[in-house]
């Protein structure tokens, strides 16, 4: 497995999860705290395996940007790990969940388009041979996770 193949899949069902969200209507609580559940699980795993295997990785074979890519990369999850947290101990009723949820869906997109249009680029020119392997590991620690 291609580990930006594994990566971009989840950014894409996570997406799909946002939109799904957005359209649920305002009135659709037990729709949203599904989805928010799903969402948030869906995260969890996806920032684990960036974390632990892919971060790690390509901050070892990355350039002086690159590094930094990788460093912002983990701030980002910080803030939306700690929205997540918020979430999760707020009730979906409450006025204060729909917008805090769409700051949430900003900072992914935002990390989403930061990943995909900066950081794999870059990454890819460092791991040479080693991507398949990498891809390998990560579709492990996922399976092993979800």
């Amino acid at each position: 497995m291609n580990p930006f193949t594994l990566l971009k899949e989840d950014h894409k069902k996570v997406k799909a999860l946002f939109k799904e969200y957005e359209a649920a209507g305002d009135k659709a609580f037990k729709k949203k705290q599904d989805l928010s559940d799903e969402i948030f699980k869906e995260l969890e795993v996806h920032t684990t395996v960036e974390e632990e295997i892919f971060y790690p990785k390509i901050k070892e074979t990355a350039d002086k940007e690159g590094q930094e890519l990788v460093l912002e990369g983990y701030e980002e999850h910080l803030i939306v790990k700690r929205l997540m947290e918020e979430l999760k101990g707020m009730n979906v009723h409450d006025e204060k969940y729909d917008p805090k949820f769409k700051v949430l869906m900003e900072n992914v997109k935002h990390h989403i388009e930061e990943e995909e249009g900066e950081m794999f680029p870059k990454a890819k020119k460092g791991l040479n041979g080693e991507a398949e392997e990498l891809g390998e590991e990560m579709e492990v620690k996922k399976e092993e996770l979800s």
